[in-house]
Protein backbone atom coordinates (compact mmCIF):
# COMPACT_ATOMS: atom_id res chain seq x y z
CA UNK A 1 0.00 0.00 0.00
CA UNK A 2 0.61 3.64 -0.42
CA UNK A 3 2.43 5.97 1.76
CA UNK A 4 0.10 8.99 2.79
CA UNK A 5 1.62 12.26 4.34
CA UNK A 6 -1.25 14.84 4.91
CA UNK A 7 -1.28 18.01 6.55
CA UNK A 8 -3.96 20.81 6.97
CA UNK A 9 -3.44 24.36 6.66
CA UNK A 10 -2.19 25.58 10.73
CA UNK A 11 -4.61 26.84 12.62
CA UNK A 12 -3.42 30.51 13.95
CA UNK A 13 -2.17 30.70 17.63
CA UNK A 14 -4.87 33.86 18.55
CA UNK A 15 -8.15 32.24 19.91
CA UNK A 16 -10.53 29.12 19.36
CA UNK A 17 -11.21 28.85 15.59
CA UNK A 18 -14.87 28.70 14.08
CA UNK A 19 -16.40 25.77 12.11
CA UNK A 20 -15.38 27.79 8.87
CA UNK A 21 -11.67 26.79 9.78
CA UNK A 22 -12.66 23.33 10.63
CA UNK A 23 -14.53 22.30 7.65
CA UNK A 24 -11.68 24.64 5.18
CA UNK A 25 -8.58 22.27 6.74
CA UNK A 26 -8.69 19.88 9.43
CA UNK A 27 -12.06 18.07 9.10
CA UNK A 28 -11.55 17.18 5.46
CA UNK A 29 -7.92 16.23 6.47
CA UNK A 30 -9.01 13.75 9.00
CA UNK A 31 -11.78 12.45 7.24
CA UNK A 32 -9.60 11.61 4.34
CA UNK A 33 -6.99 9.97 6.84
CA UNK A 34 -9.14 7.82 8.32
CA UNK A 35 -10.48 6.56 5.09
CA UNK A 36 -6.54 6.02 3.60
CA UNK A 37 -6.04 4.12 7.51
CA UNK A 38 -9.10 1.96 7.24
CA UNK A 39 -8.27 1.01 3.58
CA UNK A 40 -4.92 -0.60 4.37
CA UNK A 41 -2.35 2.53 3.62
CA UNK A 42 0.37 4.10 5.86
CA UNK A 43 -0.57 7.62 6.73
CA UNK A 44 1.10 10.46 8.37
CA UNK A 45 -1.14 13.22 9.28
CA UNK A 46 0.36 15.81 10.60
CA UNK A 47 -0.50 19.52 11.93
CA UNK A 48 0.54 22.19 14.74
CA UNK A 49 -0.69 25.88 15.47
CA UNK A 50 1.07 28.63 13.66
CA UNK A 51 2.53 30.96 16.85
CA UNK A 52 4.97 33.17 15.12
CA UNK A 53 3.78 36.14 13.79
CA UNK A 54 1.97 39.45 15.17
CA UNK A 55 -1.35 37.51 16.10
CA UNK A 56 0.43 35.95 18.98
CA UNK A 57 2.09 38.96 19.95
CA UNK A 58 -1.48 40.80 19.50
CA UNK A 59 -3.61 37.97 21.49
CA UNK A 60 -0.68 37.84 24.47
CA UNK A 61 -0.69 41.68 25.09
CA UNK A 62 -4.21 41.58 25.03
CA UNK A 63 -4.12 38.79 27.81
CA UNK A 64 -1.62 40.63 29.29
CA UNK A 65 0.94 37.12 29.25
CA UNK A 66 4.64 36.74 27.98
CA UNK A 67 3.78 35.69 24.50
CA UNK A 68 5.29 32.18 24.86
CA UNK A 69 3.10 31.56 28.21
CA UNK A 70 0.22 33.01 26.07
CA UNK A 71 1.21 29.90 22.80
CA UNK A 72 1.34 27.37 25.28
CA UNK A 73 -1.69 27.59 26.93
CA UNK A 74 -3.40 28.37 23.28
CA UNK A 75 -2.13 25.62 21.90
CA UNK A 76 -3.28 23.36 24.55
CA UNK A 77 -6.77 24.92 24.59
CA UNK A 78 -6.88 24.18 20.61
CA UNK A 79 -5.77 20.65 20.83
CA UNK A 80 -8.65 20.08 23.49
CA UNK A 81 -10.90 21.48 20.96
CA UNK A 82 -9.64 19.47 17.91
CA UNK A 83 -9.34 16.43 20.48
CA UNK A 84 -13.22 16.72 20.94
CA UNK A 85 -14.10 17.01 17.47
CA UNK A 86 -12.09 13.72 16.99
CA UNK A 87 -9.06 14.55 14.73
CA UNK A 88 -6.75 11.47 14.95
CA UNK A 89 -3.33 13.82 14.44
CA UNK A 90 -0.57 11.32 14.10
CA UNK A 91 0.93 14.74 15.88
CA UNK A 92 0.23 18.38 16.48
CA UNK A 93 2.91 20.33 17.10
CA UNK A 94 3.98 24.02 17.65
CA UNK A 95 6.08 26.40 15.08
CA UNK A 96 7.67 27.85 17.76
CA UNK A 97 9.26 24.12 18.58
CA UNK A 98 13.03 24.03 18.40
CA UNK A 99 12.34 21.50 15.50
CA UNK A 100 11.39 23.81 12.90
CA UNK A 101 14.01 27.35 14.35
CA UNK A 102 16.34 24.28 13.17
CA UNK A 103 15.12 23.47 10.11
CA UNK A 104 14.11 27.37 9.00
CA UNK A 105 17.22 28.36 9.45
CA UNK A 106 18.56 25.47 7.63
CA UNK A 107 16.42 26.54 4.54
CA UNK A 108 17.64 30.34 5.04
CA UNK A 109 20.95 29.18 5.09
CA UNK A 110 20.59 26.81 2.11
CA UNK A 111 18.53 29.70 0.21
CA UNK A 112 21.32 31.99 0.70
CA UNK A 113 24.39 29.96 -0.35
CA UNK A 114 22.61 29.30 -3.60
CA UNK A 115 21.55 32.84 -4.41
CA UNK A 116 18.16 33.74 -3.50
CA UNK A 117 18.27 35.45 -0.64
CA UNK A 118 19.46 39.33 -0.53
CA UNK A 119 19.44 41.56 2.11
CA UNK A 120 17.76 45.19 1.10
CA UNK A 121 17.37 48.64 2.64
CA UNK A 122 13.45 49.36 2.17
CA UNK A 123 11.39 51.69 3.64
CA UNK A 124 9.18 50.54 6.59
CA UNK A 125 6.38 51.68 8.81
CA UNK A 126 7.34 53.06 12.28
CA UNK A 127 5.04 54.45 15.11
CA UNK A 128 6.60 56.84 17.23
CA UNK A 129 3.40 56.28 19.39
CA UNK A 130 4.49 52.70 19.48
CA UNK A 131 8.38 53.62 19.43
CA UNK A 132 8.86 50.57 17.20
CA UNK A 133 9.13 49.57 13.10
CA UNK A 134 5.80 47.60 12.34
CA UNK A 135 5.35 44.58 11.09
CA UNK A 136 2.88 44.23 8.44
CA UNK A 137 0.02 42.97 10.48
CA UNK A 138 0.90 45.42 12.63
CA UNK A 139 -0.68 48.09 9.87
CA UNK A 140 -4.25 48.33 9.40
CA UNK A 141 -5.97 50.56 6.71
CA UNK A 142 -8.21 50.21 4.11
CA UNK A 143 -7.48 47.70 0.68
CA UNK A 144 -6.54 49.61 -2.21
CA UNK A 145 -8.15 46.62 -4.22
CA UNK A 146 -11.43 46.40 -2.74
CA UNK A 147 -11.60 48.73 -0.48
CA UNK A 148 -12.07 46.59 2.65
CA UNK A 149 -11.77 49.23 5.54
CA UNK A 150 -10.12 46.44 8.16
CA UNK A 151 -7.20 44.90 5.29
CA UNK A 152 -4.26 43.89 7.40
CA UNK A 153 -0.29 44.82 6.00
CA UNK A 154 -0.05 41.76 4.79
CA UNK A 155 -3.56 40.46 3.40
CA UNK A 156 -6.84 41.35 3.01
CA UNK A 157 -8.85 39.07 3.80
CA UNK A 158 -12.04 40.16 1.88
CA UNK A 159 -10.47 39.86 -1.45
CA UNK A 160 -7.29 37.42 -0.26
CA UNK A 161 -4.67 40.10 -2.50
CA UNK A 162 -1.64 40.23 -0.72
CA UNK A 163 -0.37 43.38 0.52
CA UNK A 164 2.56 45.44 2.11
CA UNK A 165 1.75 48.24 4.73
CA UNK A 166 2.51 50.89 2.53
CA UNK A 167 -0.22 50.04 0.42
CA UNK A 168 -2.88 50.35 2.68
CA UNK A 169 -5.12 53.43 2.58
CA UNK A 170 -5.52 55.32 5.78
CA UNK A 171 -3.13 52.88 7.82
CA UNK A 172 -2.96 52.91 11.51
CA UNK A 173 -1.25 51.25 14.17
CA UNK A 174 -2.93 47.85 15.17
CA UNK A 175 -0.91 48.41 18.81
CA UNK A 176 -2.43 51.41 19.73
CA UNK A 177 -4.27 52.62 17.19
CA UNK A 178 -2.30 55.66 16.15
CA UNK A 179 -2.72 57.09 12.38
CA UNK A 180 0.48 59.49 12.89
CA UNK A 181 2.85 56.63 11.34
CA UNK A 182 6.21 57.64 9.20
CA UNK A 183 8.11 55.58 6.97
CA UNK A 184 11.70 54.82 8.13
CA UNK A 185 14.71 52.52 6.20
CA UNK A 186 15.65 49.66 7.80
CA UNK A 187 17.31 46.56 6.47
CA UNK A 188 15.72 42.96 5.88
CA UNK A 189 16.23 40.08 3.99
CA UNK A 190 14.29 38.68 0.74
CA UNK A 191 13.64 36.13 -1.11
CA UNK A 192 14.21 36.76 -4.21
CA UNK A 193 11.00 34.40 -5.81
CA UNK A 194 11.52 36.37 -9.24
CA UNK A 195 14.31 33.76 -9.81
CA UNK A 196 12.40 30.80 -9.02
CA UNK A 197 9.61 31.67 -11.51
CA UNK A 198 10.18 29.44 -14.43
CA UNK A 199 10.83 26.67 -12.17
CA UNK A 200 7.47 27.12 -10.37
CA UNK A 201 5.85 27.06 -13.62
CA UNK A 202 7.41 24.12 -15.30
CA UNK A 203 6.33 22.56 -11.74
CA UNK A 204 2.69 23.59 -11.61
CA UNK A 205 2.20 22.38 -15.42
CA UNK A 206 3.07 19.29 -14.26
CA UNK A 207 1.60 19.32 -11.39
CA UNK A 208 -1.69 21.21 -10.86
CA UNK A 209 -3.40 19.63 -13.49
CA UNK A 210 -5.52 16.98 -11.20
CA UNK A 211 -5.98 20.00 -8.54
CA UNK A 212 -8.79 21.43 -7.95
CA UNK A 213 -9.91 24.20 -9.94
CA UNK A 214 -9.83 26.72 -7.30
CA UNK A 215 -6.11 25.68 -6.42
CA UNK A 216 -4.75 25.69 -9.35
CA UNK A 217 -6.63 28.56 -11.04
CA UNK A 218 -5.04 30.20 -7.95
CA UNK A 219 -1.76 29.40 -8.50
CA UNK A 220 -1.97 30.17 -12.10
CA UNK A 221 -2.98 33.84 -11.84
CA UNK A 222 0.21 34.37 -8.98
CA UNK A 223 2.39 32.81 -12.07
CA UNK A 224 0.54 35.21 -14.46
CA UNK A 225 0.88 38.30 -12.25
CA UNK A 226 4.79 37.76 -11.44
CA UNK A 227 6.36 35.98 -8.77
CA UNK A 228 7.68 39.47 -7.06
CA UNK A 229 10.56 39.39 -4.89
CA UNK A 230 9.45 39.43 -0.59
CA UNK A 231 10.82 39.88 2.50
CA UNK A 232 11.20 36.77 5.10
CA UNK A 233 12.28 38.79 7.99
CA UNK A 234 10.30 41.07 10.13
CA UNK A 235 11.18 43.23 13.00
CA UNK A 236 9.19 41.36 16.19
CA UNK A 237 10.29 39.84 19.53
CA UNK A 238 8.92 36.44 19.18
CA UNK A 239 9.83 34.77 16.27
CA UNK A 240 12.74 32.02 14.34
CA UNK A 241 15.40 34.22 14.88
CA UNK A 242 17.90 35.17 11.92
CA UNK A 243 20.86 33.05 12.99
CA UNK A 244 23.79 35.01 13.34
CA UNK A 245 26.60 32.82 11.65
CA UNK A 246 25.18 34.30 8.67
CA UNK A 247 23.85 37.96 9.46
CA UNK A 248 25.53 38.65 12.19
CA UNK A 249 23.94 42.58 11.78
CA UNK A 250 20.34 41.35 11.33
CA UNK A 251 20.71 39.15 14.27
CA UNK A 252 22.30 41.88 16.19
CA UNK A 253 19.03 43.86 15.32
CA UNK A 254 16.73 40.99 16.98
CA UNK A 255 15.19 40.44 13.09
CA UNK A 256 13.15 36.87 13.05
CA UNK A 257 11.80 35.34 9.94
CA UNK A 258 8.39 36.31 8.76
CA UNK A 259 5.81 33.80 9.97
CA UNK A 260 5.16 32.53 6.14
CA UNK A 261 8.55 31.96 5.84
CA UNK A 262 8.93 29.08 9.30
CA UNK A 263 5.13 28.39 8.80
CA UNK A 264 5.43 25.68 6.26
CA UNK A 265 8.31 24.45 6.78
CA UNK A 266 6.69 23.58 10.38
CA UNK A 267 5.00 20.82 8.36
CA UNK A 268 8.02 19.49 8.42
CA UNK A 269 9.40 20.47 11.66
CA UNK A 270 6.36 19.15 13.27
CA UNK A 271 6.98 15.68 11.91
CA UNK A 272 10.66 15.54 13.24
CA UNK A 273 8.82 16.44 16.44
CA UNK A 274 6.91 13.42 16.02
CA UNK A 275 9.94 11.69 14.93
CA UNK A 276 11.68 13.09 18.50
CA UNK A 277 9.21 11.32 20.63
CA UNK A 278 10.19 7.97 19.59
CA UNK A 279 13.23 8.09 17.33
CA UNK A 280 14.14 4.50 17.52
CA UNK A 281 10.39 3.78 15.70
CA UNK A 282 10.18 6.69 13.43
CA UNK A 283 12.07 8.41 10.73
CA UNK A 284 10.89 12.11 9.77
CA UNK A 285 13.07 12.35 6.97
CA UNK A 286 11.64 9.57 4.93
CA UNK A 287 8.43 11.18 4.78
CA UNK A 288 9.92 14.53 3.77
CA UNK A 289 13.52 14.02 1.87
CA UNK A 290 13.81 11.90 -1.44
CA UNK A 291 10.40 10.26 -0.22
CA UNK A 292 9.62 9.43 -4.10
CA UNK A 293 6.79 6.68 -2.39
CA UNK A 294 5.25 9.58 -0.60
CA UNK A 295 2.09 10.65 -1.68
CA UNK A 296 1.42 14.06 -0.20
CA UNK A 297 -1.63 15.68 -0.11
CA UNK A 298 -2.45 18.91 1.77
CA UNK A 299 -5.54 20.58 2.84
CA UNK A 300 -6.57 24.55 2.96
CA UNK A 301 -8.82 27.40 2.53
CA UNK A 302 -8.73 29.14 -0.80
CA UNK A 303 -6.55 32.36 1.36
CA UNK A 304 -3.88 30.02 1.86
CA UNK A 305 -3.24 29.04 -1.76
CA UNK A 306 -0.99 31.08 -3.25
CA UNK A 307 1.34 30.41 0.14
CA UNK A 308 1.13 26.61 -0.47
CA UNK A 309 0.86 26.24 -4.02
CA UNK A 310 3.65 28.98 -4.92
CA UNK A 311 5.24 30.59 -2.15
CA UNK A 312 6.36 27.25 -0.43
CA UNK A 313 7.35 25.14 -3.20
CA UNK A 314 9.61 28.20 -4.84
CA UNK A 315 11.14 27.92 -1.42
CA UNK A 316 11.39 24.22 -1.96
CA UNK A 317 13.20 24.36 -4.66
CA UNK A 318 15.55 27.10 -4.22
CA UNK A 319 17.13 25.27 -1.59
CA UNK A 320 18.41 22.65 -3.98
CA UNK A 321 17.50 19.75 -1.94
CA UNK A 322 14.77 16.62 -2.41
CA UNK A 323 12.53 17.98 -0.13
CA UNK A 324 9.07 16.97 -0.72
CA UNK A 325 6.64 19.01 -2.47
CA UNK A 326 2.80 18.69 -2.46
CA UNK A 327 0.95 16.17 -4.85
CA UNK A 328 -2.28 17.17 -4.33
CA UNK A 329 -3.43 20.46 -3.01
CA UNK A 330 -7.61 20.50 -1.75
CA UNK A 331 -8.82 23.79 -1.59
CA UNK A 332 -11.97 25.15 -0.38
CA UNK A 333 -14.05 28.15 -0.53
CA UNK A 334 -15.56 30.02 2.65
CA UNK A 335 -18.14 28.46 5.21
CA UNK A 336 -20.41 31.29 5.84
CA UNK A 337 -22.49 32.34 8.20
CA UNK A 338 -26.29 32.77 6.93
CA UNK A 339 -24.46 34.53 4.08
CA UNK A 340 -22.48 36.93 6.04
CA UNK A 341 -18.65 36.30 7.92
CA UNK A 342 -18.18 34.45 11.05
CA UNK A 343 -17.62 37.66 13.89
CA UNK A 344 -17.02 37.26 17.14
CA UNK A 345 -17.23 41.03 18.08
CA UNK A 346 -20.48 40.88 17.24
CA UNK A 347 -20.94 37.08 18.76
CA UNK A 348 -22.10 35.56 15.02
CA UNK A 349 -22.01 32.26 14.04
CA UNK A 350 -20.32 29.27 16.03
CA UNK A 351 -16.97 28.66 16.80
CA UNK A 352 -16.05 25.13 17.65
CA UNK A 353 -15.51 24.82 21.59
CA UNK A 354 -18.66 26.50 21.65
CA UNK A 355 -20.38 23.73 19.02
CA UNK A 356 -18.97 20.91 21.26
CA UNK A 357 -20.80 22.27 24.18
CA UNK A 358 -24.18 21.85 22.38
CA UNK A 359 -24.11 19.10 20.55
CA UNK A 360 -21.58 15.89 20.26
CA UNK A 361 -18.89 16.30 17.66
CA UNK A 362 -20.33 13.81 14.93
CA UNK A 363 -23.50 16.32 14.48
CA UNK A 364 -21.00 18.55 13.06
CA UNK A 365 -18.27 16.59 11.58
CA UNK A 366 -20.94 14.95 9.40
CA UNK A 367 -22.80 18.14 8.34
CA UNK A 368 -19.79 20.21 7.51
CA UNK A 369 -18.46 17.31 5.20
CA UNK A 370 -21.55 16.73 3.58
CA UNK A 371 -21.94 20.35 3.04
CA UNK A 372 -18.04 21.30 2.41
CA UNK A 373 -17.26 24.72 0.13
CA UNK A 374 -15.91 22.70 -2.41
CA UNK A 375 -17.03 24.10 -5.39
CA UNK A 376 -18.76 27.49 -4.05
CA UNK A 377 -19.31 29.36 -1.25
CA UNK A 378 -21.87 27.57 1.25
CA UNK A 379 -23.66 29.13 3.81
CA UNK A 380 -24.48 27.91 7.24
CA UNK A 381 -28.08 28.27 9.10
CA UNK A 382 -29.41 26.93 12.13
CA UNK A 383 -32.56 25.51 9.74
CA UNK A 384 -30.16 23.98 7.25
CA UNK A 385 -28.13 22.47 10.43
CA UNK A 386 -31.01 20.85 11.91
CA UNK A 387 -32.93 19.90 8.60
CA UNK A 388 -29.97 17.88 8.02
CA UNK A 389 -29.32 16.30 11.63
CA UNK A 390 -32.67 15.37 11.31
CA UNK A 391 -33.21 13.31 8.16
CA UNK A 392 -30.10 12.24 7.84
CA UNK A 393 -28.84 10.98 11.09
CA UNK A 394 -31.41 10.61 13.16
CA UNK A 395 -34.14 9.44 11.35
CA UNK A 396 -32.29 7.54 7.89
CA UNK A 397 -29.30 6.18 10.14
CA UNK A 398 -30.44 6.21 13.85
CA UNK A 399 -33.90 5.29 13.72
CA UNK A 400 -32.64 2.23 11.33
CA UNK A 401 -30.53 1.10 14.36
CA UNK A 402 -32.59 1.85 16.55
CA UNK A 403 -36.01 0.22 15.14
CA UNK A 404 -33.77 -3.11 14.44
CA UNK A 405 -32.39 -3.70 17.50
CA UNK A 406 -34.86 -2.82 19.97
CA UNK A 407 -37.72 -4.95 17.44
CA UNK A 408 -35.51 -7.88 17.21
CA UNK A 409 -34.60 -7.85 20.98
CA UNK A 410 -38.07 -7.72 21.88
CA UNK A 411 -39.01 -10.74 19.47
CA UNK A 412 -36.43 -12.87 19.70
CA UNK A 413 -33.85 -11.73 22.60
CA UNK A 414 -30.28 -10.72 22.96
CA UNK A 415 -29.02 -12.94 20.22
CA UNK A 416 -29.27 -12.13 16.52
CA UNK A 417 -31.16 -14.66 14.88
CA UNK A 418 -31.49 -17.06 11.82
CA UNK A 419 -34.58 -17.19 10.09
CA UNK A 420 -34.45 -18.70 6.51
CA UNK A 421 -31.75 -18.96 4.26
CA UNK A 422 -31.12 -15.14 2.35
CA UNK A 423 -33.18 -15.07 -0.79
CA UNK A 424 -33.50 -12.97 -3.89
CA UNK A 425 -34.62 -9.69 -1.65
CA UNK A 426 -31.18 -9.90 0.28
CA UNK A 427 -29.29 -10.70 -3.08
CA UNK A 428 -30.59 -8.07 -4.75
CA UNK A 429 -29.84 -5.71 -1.33
CA UNK A 430 -25.92 -6.82 -1.15
CA UNK A 431 -25.67 -6.35 -5.36
CA UNK A 432 -26.76 -2.70 -4.66
CA UNK A 433 -25.10 -2.27 -1.60
CA UNK A 434 -22.43 -3.01 -3.33
CA UNK A 435 -22.76 -0.64 -6.10
CA UNK A 436 -23.00 2.09 -3.58
CA UNK A 437 -19.74 0.89 -1.57
CA UNK A 438 -18.31 1.38 -4.81
CA UNK A 439 -19.50 4.56 -5.73
CA UNK A 440 -18.46 6.18 -1.98
CA UNK A 441 -15.26 4.68 -2.23
CA UNK A 442 -14.42 6.32 -5.61
CA UNK A 443 -15.62 9.84 -4.17
CA UNK A 444 -13.19 9.44 -1.02
CA UNK A 445 -10.12 8.46 -3.67
CA UNK A 446 -11.50 11.36 -5.84
CA UNK A 447 -11.72 14.07 -2.29
CA UNK A 448 -15.14 14.76 -3.52
CA UNK A 449 -16.08 14.76 -0.20
CA UNK A 450 -19.90 16.26 -0.40
CA UNK A 451 -20.86 13.67 -2.88
CA UNK A 452 -19.15 11.06 -0.81
CA UNK A 453 -21.38 11.84 1.99
CA UNK A 454 -24.34 11.84 -0.55
CA UNK A 455 -23.31 8.34 -1.71
CA UNK A 456 -22.64 7.45 2.42
CA UNK A 457 -26.11 8.75 2.72
CA UNK A 458 -27.69 6.41 -0.10
CA UNK A 459 -26.25 3.46 1.33
CA UNK A 460 -27.91 4.60 4.95
CA UNK A 461 -31.00 4.69 2.82
CA UNK A 462 -30.40 1.56 0.86
CA UNK A 463 -31.09 -0.25 4.25
CA UNK A 464 -34.15 1.66 4.97
CA UNK A 465 -35.84 0.52 1.94
CA UNK A 466 -35.08 -2.90 2.63
CA UNK A 467 -36.53 -2.83 5.92
CA UNK A 468 -39.85 -1.05 4.42
CA UNK A 469 -40.02 -3.62 1.75
CA UNK A 470 -39.43 -6.45 3.98
CA UNK A 471 -41.70 -5.32 6.79
CA UNK A 472 -40.25 -7.67 9.53
CA UNK A 473 -43.62 -6.08 12.14
CA UNK A 474 -45.95 -7.88 9.41
CA UNK A 475 -43.67 -10.65 9.09
CA UNK A 476 -43.38 -11.71 12.40
CA UNK A 477 -47.21 -12.13 12.49
CA UNK A 478 -47.23 -14.91 9.63
CA UNK A 479 -43.35 -15.92 9.11
CA UNK A 480 -41.25 -15.75 12.17
CA UNK A 481 -38.67 -17.42 9.97
CA UNK A 482 -38.36 -14.87 7.25
CA UNK A 483 -38.67 -11.51 9.93
CA UNK A 484 -35.82 -13.13 11.40
CA UNK A 485 -33.65 -13.46 8.52
CA UNK A 486 -34.83 -9.63 7.62
CA UNK A 487 -33.22 -8.72 11.08
CA UNK A 488 -30.30 -10.64 10.72
CA UNK A 489 -29.85 -9.18 7.43
CA UNK A 490 -30.50 -5.27 8.57
CA UNK A 491 -28.19 -6.24 11.57
CA UNK A 492 -24.94 -6.96 9.15
CA UNK A 493 -26.52 -3.66 7.54
CA UNK A 494 -25.22 -2.23 10.81
CA UNK A 495 -22.19 -3.50 11.14
CA UNK A 496 -21.42 -2.58 7.57
CA UNK A 497 -22.42 0.83 8.40
CA UNK A 498 -20.52 1.14 11.48
CA UNK A 499 -17.19 -0.02 9.34
CA UNK A 500 -17.80 2.34 6.38
CA UNK A 501 -18.82 5.17 8.24
CA UNK A 502 -15.96 5.98 10.06
CA UNK A 503 -14.17 8.54 8.82
CA UNK A 504 -17.53 10.83 9.08
CA UNK A 505 -18.67 10.40 12.37
CA UNK A 506 -16.18 8.42 14.44
CA UNK A 507 -17.95 8.04 17.87
CA UNK A 508 -21.07 7.00 16.26
CA UNK A 509 -19.59 4.62 14.30
CA UNK A 510 -18.17 2.83 17.62
CA UNK A 511 -21.24 2.66 18.96
CA UNK A 512 -23.06 0.81 16.59
CA UNK A 513 -19.91 -1.36 16.13
CA UNK A 514 -20.04 -2.37 19.91
CA UNK A 515 -23.47 -3.41 19.60
CA UNK A 516 -22.29 -6.27 18.33
CA UNK A 517 -20.18 -9.23 20.66
CA UNK A 518 -18.28 -10.22 17.70
CA UNK A 519 -15.39 -12.50 18.89
CA UNK A 520 -12.83 -11.28 16.41
CA UNK A 521 -14.03 -8.18 14.75
CA UNK A 522 -10.44 -6.66 13.39
CA UNK A 523 -12.24 -5.36 10.01
CA UNK A 524 -11.00 -1.95 8.89
CA UNK A 525 -13.37 -2.24 5.93
CA UNK A 526 -15.66 -4.06 3.76
CA UNK A 527 -14.86 -5.78 0.20
CA UNK A 528 -17.65 -6.16 -2.29
CA UNK A 529 -18.40 -9.38 -1.26
CA UNK A 530 -18.70 -9.20 2.08
CA UNK A 531 -20.57 -5.96 0.73
CA UNK A 532 -23.13 -8.51 -1.44
CA UNK A 533 -22.88 -11.13 1.04
CA UNK A 534 -23.64 -9.40 4.41
CA UNK A 535 -22.59 -12.35 6.50
CA UNK A 536 -20.34 -10.65 8.98
CA UNK A 537 -22.32 -10.76 11.87
CA UNK A 538 -23.61 -14.32 12.54
CA UNK A 539 -26.50 -15.59 13.52
CA UNK A 540 -26.22 -16.00 17.66
CA UNK A 541 -24.08 -13.39 18.16
CA UNK A 542 -25.18 -11.63 20.63
CA UNK A 543 -25.70 -7.71 20.46
CA UNK A 544 -27.16 -4.62 22.84
CA UNK A 545 -29.53 -1.38 22.04
CA UNK A 546 -26.93 1.58 21.77
CA UNK A 547 -28.28 4.55 23.43
CA UNK A 548 -30.21 6.99 21.30
CA UNK A 549 -27.28 7.31 18.19
CA UNK A 550 -28.76 11.14 17.38
CA UNK A 551 -31.68 13.13 18.98
CA UNK A 552 -33.64 15.07 16.73
CA UNK A 553 -32.95 18.87 17.05
CA UNK A 554 -36.41 20.49 17.74
CA UNK A 555 -37.81 24.17 16.96
CA UNK A 556 -37.36 24.84 20.78
CA UNK A 557 -33.19 24.05 20.12
CA UNK A 558 -33.47 26.07 17.41
CA UNK A 559 -34.89 29.14 18.90
CA UNK A 560 -31.71 29.09 21.56
CA UNK A 561 -29.55 28.43 19.23
CA UNK A 562 -30.15 31.53 17.52
CA UNK A 563 -30.48 33.59 20.62
CA UNK A 564 -27.03 32.39 21.67
CA UNK A 565 -25.34 33.02 18.24
CA UNK A 566 -27.60 34.84 16.03
CA UNK A 567 -29.39 34.40 13.26
CA UNK A 568 -29.25 36.14 9.73
CA UNK A 569 -26.87 39.35 9.67
CA UNK A 570 -28.89 41.81 9.25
Amino acid sequence: MARHLITSALPYINGIKHLGNMVGSMLPADVYSRYLRQRGHDVLYICATDEHGTPAELAAKEQGLPVAEFCGKAHDAQKAVYDGFGLAFDHFGRSSSAQNAELTQHFARKLNENGFVEERAIRQVYSPADGRFLPDRYVEGTCPHCGYDKARGDQCENCTRVLDPTDLINPRSAISGSTELEVRETKHLFLLQSKLQVEVEEWIARTAGEWPQLASSIARKWLTEGLHDRAITRDLDWGVPVPADTWPELAAEGKVFYVWFDAPIEYIGSTKEWSDENPADRDWKSWWYKADDVRYTQFMAKDNVPFHSVMFPATEMGVREPWKKVDYLKSFNWLTYYGGKFSTSQKRGIFTDAALEILPADYWRYFLIANAPESDDSSFTWEHFAATVNKDLADTLGNFVNRVLSFSRKRFGDDVPAGKEAGEAEAKLGTEIAGLLAEYEAQMEALQFRKAASALRALWSAGNSYLEEKAPWLEIKTDPEAAALTLRTAMNLIHLYAVVSEPFIPASSKAMRGAFALADDTATWVTAEQAAALDTVPAGTAFTVPPVLFAKITEEDLESYRERFGGAPE
